[in-house]
């Protein structure tokens, strides 16, 4: 619960708001929490998609139990439709024995990848593809995609508690397992991870979150009478991990050089933008119950930590963050990226405003974002503009880390349903998000599924088949772009995109331990036809005008200035 202090201060700051814009101090609440507008999605689960999330809850409590897993939408054979990629956990005994095994071989546990049928089913080809089985003593979490060594086809890198897998795409609808020779494996307790051109050579790289320094022999008991999982704050934190691209298939960790291992932290989710327009991709880490991470690039290869600094380190008062996933966009139109970030009960979500000249606010309460929480738990989240108004909205799938939480807090619910919040000028308002069931949602992507012309979602969840979330669509227009970098990284990540005073900035990380569709959406309103200026990783800017709405472009990187 908060604390008497910390809730007056809440108070007084959103009546102080609220009577700014003439409304009615906290009644006035209500004004945002629900929305007229029809469903904007309808929830469904494709045939062939029989995916069920195997997490094996166990009276031990082991902490990993309740945190995966995640999804990737991505075209792994290049036919236009996007596939989709699940994490799966692995098998727990109660006790857990030693040597950790998982019983990743058995196909219960099997990660799994479907491909998109023309007719909008999926076939399970986990196996065909070369991706059975998961690695002795992997128990999975998060996924990550992009096209490391530029061949045209996206591979795969799935974290776990463990060691992570690089799976390169062969390009003939096969993978092979790279790790070794890529030199990637990490270890401990990764979760998400995201492929970044850091230094823009052309090359992805890749980063890793790491959540703990725990195992399952250290793992112990939380609560006194009625056992729940432990908090993060009882175990030590842990380093994140940098991988630089040769060029030549493999890695090298330059973690410590870089400077990013100089912080540890409860890594859970990783988002990626220039912050401050100087060319070079920053990172945001969010963090569990410790302060969160941004790691400004400082062009040569190292990077600083200045979320403190920068006012995108805590809440408003002063208090640590229970980061979970992150959401690193331009909300608000001004063609800078800020930040948002989901957050456990009793701590409203975070809206991380950016204001220029390296500096952020926190703005959750006058964005109307932390308005819609407070209560519930949010762990995948996107920005996409769901209704193709011009403004991105937000999504967020949830539920409480703690499975037994009523027993502490009659307040609180394990199993939530999800968030769907509509972006009317900057402000977000409470929408129907086509579900109202409660379930234990964690990794959320998001994309196009049906190439349709709206964003669609999917979203994991705990011990169940994922959900499916499937964009109703509207008469509003439309523009998909994908990229094709030449001098740049193929996918083009690290791009500054802006479409008729529209900013996006092309990368697939983001929400929580997951991967989203590639290719970049802007909902054009009425307008039937688009400006679009690109400022690639290379330097190099283009501009192409008069083009026409409702299309899915590909843009190629000018070869030369």
């Amino acid at each position: 619960m908060f604390c008497a202090s910390r809730t007056s201060a809440r108070t007084r700051r959103v009546s102080l708001i609220f009577a700014a814009l003439g409304l009615c101090g906290i009644a006035a609440i209500a004004c945002f929490a629900a929305s007229p507008s029809s469903p904007i999605f309808h929830v469904t689960l494709p045939p062939g998609l029989d995916f069920i999330l195997q997490n094996s809850p166990t009276q031990q409590k082991y902490l990993i139990e309740t945190m995966p897993g995640g999804v990737a939408l991505l075209d792994y054979n290049n036919d236009g439709l996007l596939d989709i990629f699940l994490v799966n956990g692995g098998r727990i005994t109660n006790p857990m024995g030693q040597p950790e095994d998982f019983d990743r071989d058995n196909l219960l546990y099997w990660n799994r990848l479907y491909r998109q049928n023309k007719d909008g089913s999926y076939t399970d080809v986990t196996e065909q593809a070369g991706l059975a089985h998961a690695g002795t003593g992997n128990y999975g979490m998060g996924v990550a995609v992009g096209d490391y060594d530029n061949d045209g086809y996206p591979d795969i890198y799935v974290t776990s508690y463990g060691k992570n897998i690089l799976y390169h795409n062969n390009g003939d609808g096969t993978f092979t397992d790279v790790t070794a020779k890529a030199g990637v494996a990490a270890g401990g307790w990764s979760t998400s991870a995201g492929f970044v051109d850091y230094d823009n050579d052309g090359k992805l790289d890749l980063f890793v979150t790491r959540y703990l320094d725990w195992d399952t022999k250290r793992s112990k008991f939380c609560g006194a009478d009625i056992h729940m999982y432990c908090p993060p704050g009882e175990f030590p934190g842990t380093t994140n991990i940098l991988y630089h691209n040769r060029g030549d298939g493999t890695f090298e960790d330059v973690s410590v050089k870089s400077g990013i291992a100089a912080k540890k932290g409860h890594g859970l989710g990783v988002a990626f933008a220039d912050y401050d327009g100087d060319g070079f991709t920053d990172i945001f880490v969010t963090n569990d119950v410790v302060e969160q991470f941004l790691f400004h690039n400082n062009g040569d290869g190292t990077f600083t930590e200045r979320a403190m600094e920068t006012g995108a380190a805590l809440n408003v008062d002063g208090k640590k963050l229970s980061g979970m996933g992150v959401v690193f966009q331009d909300y608000d139109n001004d063609g800078r990226p800020d930040i948002l970030v989901t957050e456990l009960p009793h701590q409203l979500y975070a809206a991380f405003h950016n204001d220029g000249h390296g500096s952020f606010s926190e703005q959750g309460l006058e964005s109307g974002f932390g308005l819609l929480s407070g209560a519930t738990s949010g762990w995948g989240i996107g920005l996409e503009d769901f209704d193709n108004d011009g403004w991105k909205d937000i999504f967020v799938t949830q539920s409480h880390v703690i499975d037994n939480v009523e027993h502490f807090d009659s307040s609180l619910h394990y199993l939530e349903p999800p968030l769907l919040a509509l972006n009317h000028n900057g402000r977000f308002e409470r929408a129907d998000a086509g579900s109202k069931v409660p379930v234990a949602g964690r990794g959320a992507a998001f994309g196009d599924l049906n190439n349709d012309g709206s964003v669609d979602a999917i979203t994991t969840v705990l011990g169940d088949h994922p959900q499916v979330f499937l964009n109703n669509g509207g008469k509003q227009h439309w523009l998909t772009i994908m990229l094709r970098g030449t001098r740049s990284n193929r996918d083009g990540f690290g791009a500054r995109v802006q479409v008729n005073g529209q900013t996006r900035f092309a990368t697939a990380a983001g929400s929580y331990l997951s991967s989203n569709d590639k290719r970049l959406h802007f909902g054009l309103g009425s307008a039937d036809m688009a400006k679009i200026d690109i400022v690639w990783p290379s330097g190099v800017q283009q501009t192409l005008n008069d083009v026409r709405c409702d299309q899915f472009l590909e843009v190629r990187e000018p070869e030369q200035h």
